[in-house]
């Protein structure tokens, strides 16, 4: 026979464990929050949108959170250079990430392509833009937006695309400079300018129909834009930022909207 004795345990020795249970499991939350970061992540105005996307997920897996600081990749690298504490650095080329990295102020390695951009000629008017560009020959149209070709790549590929055209010298009168891709699109999308040079992905959300009239410009106009993401102070969250964006799924949502992976 097998007996069970009951031991009853004094009322303040059970206050005692409860509270140093409590105790424990206060610690346990701490640390796990503490071990969260926030990260502060300089990102090109053409990756808004698809930026956006992918931080809800990684902030739902990781705990940690992601401010996202956007504007030209021109000014992001100066103010890199002059000591801004961002942790991560989502270019639109590849030259300014190259440099960060050729002057130490980047986390050797962890330079990498993460988006292949595409340029459009657009007009949110139907039949405005025809397939082949034909608009800028005709100059039909009292202004023309792009991205400041010194700051934005996007702006330098849409000077390349009137260049080979040999409309650039003409053009001078017409064009309204924008710091970045993101007020070049905010010029035409506000009647600003009739039309303008600005990223396919600003046109093209998932599952939606793209509004308007645009020529999507060959790849044999301008140099391709190839878009690099460098990490600039070495954090378990930043490496951890950075492997995701290069996860199948983030590959996938950054397809979905508009540009090309590796």
């Amino acid at each position: 026979m097998i007996i069970h004795e009951y031991i009853e345990v004094p009322s303040r020795l059970k206050n005692e464990m409860i509270l140093r249970f409590f105790i424990v499991w206060v610690s346990i939350l701490a640390s796990a929050q503490s071990m969260a970061a926030e990260l502060r992540v300089a990102v090109a105005s053409n990756f808004t949108r698809a930026m956006t996307s992918l931080i809800h997920q990684f902030e739902a897996n990781t705990g940690h959170k992601v401010k996202l600081i956007f504007g030209s990749t021109g000014k992001h690298y100066a103010q890199i250079r002059n000591g801004a504490p961002y942790d991560a650095f989502f270019a639109a080329d590849k030259k300014r990430p190259r440099l960060l990295a050729e002057e130490g102020l980047a986390v050797p390695g962890s330079r990498f392509t993460y988006a292949l951009g595409k340029l459009v000629l657009w007009s949110p008017e139907e039949d405005v833009v025809d397939s082949s560009g034909k608009v800028l020959e005709q100059g039909d149209f009292r202004y023309l937006a792009i991205a400041n070709p010194k700051l934005a790549p996007y702006g330098r590929a849409a000077r390349e695309v009137l260049q080979s055209r040999g409309l650039w010298q003409g053009m001078q009168g017409k064009i309204v400079r924008g710091e970045n891709i993101g007020q070049s699109y905010q010029f035409v999308i506000s009647g600003n300018a009739e039309l303008g040079f600005i990223a396919y992905s600003q046109l093209k959300l998932p599952d939606q129909r793209i509004n308007g009239s645009y020529w999507k410009i060959p790849q044999a106009l301008y140099t391709p834009i190839e878009q690099q993401a460098v990490l600039i102070k070495d954090t378990e969250a930043g490496r951890s930022f950075l492997s995701y964006i290069q996860s199948k799924e983030a590959l996938m949502t950054i397809n979905n909207h508009g540009y090309e992976t590796r």
